[in-house]
């Protein structure tokens, strides 16, 4: 009897530290008969399932296949995708972990729920919804941070945002930061990216809505880096395990793609995979610097023709364009895409002659939260929301910035997220922002309506 119970404390531990050594669940996108899903552990022989229901019919579970993963990877990762689901209907998930011999049971890594988006195109009105959103989450890890004040702050804001009955949640960018022990080599950028996933802070909002992200410099490598780092193909490898986005970038290169909620286009970009060093001069012989990009020619080309076929769906109110950098930015000495002239210019002059409607720009990365307005002759108000930070250090604004003109709303000094909600009626939708701090208190709110950002 004793070496029996020896043996299931034994089993029990293992058990307990297979659960320990795991991070997830996590939800990816939903569209209206599909969802996806994540786990990963540290063992590569763990294996996670994941079922399935409609919410009140236990009876109906179906097990979920695998899509495949780079078994070269450090880590075994595991993505789900959910299929032939029923639009606006609501599913209850379990996911179980199973590592060792075939008599051990498996254990709960998790539970949750998801709602698949609703068909109303030619049917009804679109459905009013809400997404969170925010971008410069950082861990504190003192053994290989700076020495002095811990730059993580309090991270109990991820436990407020868990509560939030949110579509999704969209990362803004710097959503982990490599340290100068990472970016160095190829194992310490994987082990930044799970290891911070993996903080005890995250794991309700992981599992509690659907999670779509894009980059910016601290999690794509260095700071401020762009094109040139040696690592950006296992930083592209490293962003792909670890989110579950629609689609990453053309012919192997970015990580840029589309998602539509919705009444919504949301236009995910890549800032640094193309990205030119940001102290080349702007202008050559007082002409915009052709040799300094940011998106590079392939993905402004993508972006454009994107455009063009959201201009002529008509079910669609707003065009996001989400991306780290901030874009609109006159009043800001740090960078953003209108130091580089050459492809500021070609976007502006193109929303103008196509007549794009409804566009707004989403960002993060400046560890202080904003809306800039700026007005270019022929277009209708240009907007730039940018929402930072979640953990990391947060700054007073000074400087050229202290009394930004083209500032409407202003936040700095605290950690925050960002709520934004869209509704009302066809043709007459309204997009309402909300910055909210760690504990969910209002810091901050504004609105735009559809027919405020026409033609």
């Amino acid at each position: 009897m004793k070496r029996l119970g020896i043996t299931l404390l034994a089993m029990c531990s293992g058990l307990w530290l297979m659960a320990q050594t795991a991070v997830g669940p996590v939800l990816g996108p939903v569209s209206m008969r599909t969802a996806k899903l994540w786990a990963a552990t540290e063992s590569k022989t763990a294996i996670a399932t994941v079922q399935v229901w409609a919410k009140g019919k236990p009876q109906q579970k179906q097990v979920v296949r695998t899509l495949p993963t780079d078994k070269n990877a450090p880590y075994h990762f595991q993505q789900f995708e959910v299929v032939n689901l029923e639009p606006a209907t609501t599913y209850e998930y379990e996911v179980t972990l199973k590592d060792g011999p075939t008599h051990q049971p498996p254990v709960v890594m998790g539970k949750g729920s998801f709602t698949t988006q609703a068909l109303f195109q030619w049917r009804s009105n679109a459905p009013d919804f809400s997404f969170i959103t925010g971008s410069c989450a950082y861990f504190n890890e003192p053994r290989f941070d700076r020495p002095g004040k811990p730059y993580g702050g309090d991270s109990s804001i991820f436990e407020t945002m868990a509560k939030e009955q949110a579509a999704f949640m969209m990362w803004l960018g710097d959503n982990w930061y490599t340290r100068d022990v990472d970016y160095s080599n190829e194992w310490g950028m994987w082990y930044r990216a799970y290891r911070d996933r993996s903080s005890p802070s995250l794991k309700q909002l992981w599992a509690n809505m659907p999670h779509l992200a894009i980059w910016d410099d601290h999690d794509y490598g260095p700071n401020d880096y762009g094109k040139s780092f040696q690592f950006k193909q296992t930083s592209r490898e490293v962003f792909r395990h670890m989110w579950m986005n629609p689609t990453y970038g053309e012919n192997n290169e970015g990580i840029y793609g589309k998602y539509t909620y919705a009444d919504v286009d949301f236009f995910m970009m890549d800032d640094r995979w193309w990205r030119d060093f940001d102290e080349l001069p702007d202008s050559l012989n007082g002409k915009p610097n052709a040799h300094k990009r940011m998106y590079g020619k392939q993905q402004l080309e993508w972006l454009k023709n994107e455009l063009r076929y959201s201009k002529n769906n008509p079910h669609i109110s707003f065009r996001v364009i989400v991306t780290g950098s901030q874009v609109l930015n006159p009043g800001s000495p740090f960078d953003k895409l209108l130091d580089f002239p050459v492809e500021y210019n070609e976007l502006m002059e193109f929303i103008k002659t196509e007549k794009i409607p409804g566009i707004l720009f989403l960002t993060g990365d400046r560890h202080h939260t904003e809306i800039i307005k700026v007005q270019h002759d022929g277009l209708y108000p240009m907007y730039d929301i940018t929402c930072s930070p979640l953990t990391s250090g947060t700054h007073a604004f000074g400087g050229k910035e202290a009394n930004n003109p083209w500032r409407i709303l202003g936040i700095d000094k605290l950690q925050n997220y960002g709520r934004i909600s869209i509704s009302g009626p066809r043709s007459k939708r309204v997009m309402k922002v909300e910055f909210l701090g760690i504990k969910g208190e209002a810091l901050g709110q504004w609105q735009v309506g559809e027919q405020e950002l026409r033609f």
